[in-house]
């Protein structure tokens, strides 16, 4: 498989700021996998697990010598550890203090190249860490592009990236590519499940896939309930709770999280921890409201309207029970519920592509789904989920804040229309040229 995230491991390993990088992400993105493919890049690789091997944890807690540390680790496991050799520690979140000696990683031994990741890494993270000592990569599921090249589509991704003007895809490479667009809408981007169909294109494999990583994510629940402090410990049912009620949630035409919808009667106080725990294991993603399209956009962000959505389409398509059937049936599969998978999958693949964060806008009857930063201008970006795409609310919108330029994500081919930029849903990865192509 081909992740493009190695990239950013290698600006790192030649970085002369370099400090101890933290890989972040849900469990089963694939991080273990892509800090070991990185190890390539170097003569030799450490890898310790402290899930497997709790051992490992006593040489964190005797001392700060980082020095020391290495020699008693080498010496334990039998690995080569030098100045050259790639040191990764796994299940880090299982061994608080080799989180906090990566400070001293930082201040005493520079030299040394030193990764780790771990499950429900954020978790631990939320409860303080040292600033300034660590550099974070975040991960996620694979997107369209990774999956184009995991499947052999080689020629199909090459052709989208040589696109350098606005015009339309022809046939013989739109066809596909909305076809591709279908299966990746079914599959998601989680490694396992795409290596599956891409190994095997049996569905079934790929459905009791997902359904393995839907059942792992449900027992951390039950885990953090075991390991949380006492006045914590009630909330596994909310968080399974709110777990639960996110397909219902993005069915509806108005898509703000409302807690009512968990259980008759919630309230904002009593569920927002479980949420915030949800979201600190980077299993949702919360999308803010904002009053007012203008920079920086977090000064007009409110709190207490967001959107929540799944952290991988295709794992929100399984937990639907959303058959793969409807693959075949034109473009159902866009529009079903409301087109909750389509704009799931829009902000899975422009989640960390802009200067902030995407938020939505919303007035009265209108909406607009999003709103990136791009330089110094907020654009307007509308997800349609089929061919039709008229908007009263993009209309609305443009007509009271005249954007520089409007985005409309749909099944229509690519334009630039009356200060519209229509990209076809399969181009999402490549949001940020065709917004630059569209104003030059």
């Amino acid at each position: 498989m081909k992740r493009f995230l190695l990239d950013d491991l290698k600006r790192w390993k030649i970085s002369k700021y370099r400090k101890p990088l933290i890989l972040r992400g849900a469990r089963q993105v694939g991080k273990t996998w892509a800090l070991k493919e990185f190890g390539k890049e170097f003569e030799s690789v450490a890898y310790f697990n402290f899930d497997e091997h709790e051992e490992y944890k006593q040489f964190f807690e005797t001392t700060k010598d980082v020095r020391r540390i290495l020699q008693n680790l080498s010496f334990a496991s039998g690995q080569r550890i030098d100045k050259g050799t790639l040191i990764i520690f796994d299940e880090i979140q299982s061994c608080n203090s080799a989180l906090n000696a990566l400070k001293y990683f930082c201040e005493n031994a520079s030299e040394y190249y030193v990764v780790c990741a771990g499950s429900l890494l954020g978790l631990t993270l939320s409860k303080g860490f040292p600033v300034g000592k660590v550099a974070f990569l975040n991960m996620g599921p694979m997107s369209f592009s990774e999956f184009l090249l995991a499947g052999g589509e080689t020629t199909l991704y090459e052709y989208l990236q040589s696109i350098d003007r606005i015009e339309a895809i022809p046939d013989a490479f739109f066809n596909p590519l909305s076809e591709r667009l279908k299966m990746f809408m079914v599959t998601g981007g989680m490694p396992e499940p795409v290596l599956r169909w891409t190994a095997d294109g049996d569905i079934s494999l790929v459905n009791n896939a997902l359904d393995g990583i839907l059942g792992s994510y449900e027992r951390d629940f039950g885990k953090h309930h075991d390991e949380a402090d006492d006045w914590q410990r009630h909330d596994v049912q909310k968080i399974t709770l709110i777990w639960n009620s996110l397909p219902s949630q993005l069915a509806r035409e108005n898509k703000k999280f409302l807690y009512s919808a968990v259980k008759g009667g919630a309230r904002a106080r009593e569920y927002e921890n479980s949420l915030q725990w949800l979201v600190n294991a980077d299993l949702v993603k919360k999308v803010y409201k904002i009053s007012k399209p203008a920079l920086p956009l977090s000064v007009y962000t409110g709190l207490d309207a967001f959107k929540l959505y799944h952290g991988d389409v295709g794992l929100l398509r399984r937990q639907s029970r959303l058959s793969h059937t409807v693959f075949a049936e034109g473009d159902r599969l866009f529009t079903e519920f409301k087109g909750a998978l389509t704009e799931n999958f829009v902000y899975q693949s422009i989640e960390r592509m802009f200067d902030a964060p995407p938020c939505y806008w919303a007035e009265n009857a209108y909406e607009v789904d999003f709103l990136v930063q791009k330089g110094n201008d907020v654009i307007p970006v509308k997800v349609k989920a089929g061919e039709n795409v008229a908007s009263v609310s993009l209309k609305h919108y443009r007509k009271q804040y005249a954007p520089p330029l409007s985005v409309r994500l749909s099944l229509k081919n690519l334009s630039l229309d009356g200060g519209i930029l229509n990209v076809p849903l399969f181009m999402v990865d490549f949001l940020d040229r065709l917004i630059d192509l569209a104003r030059q």
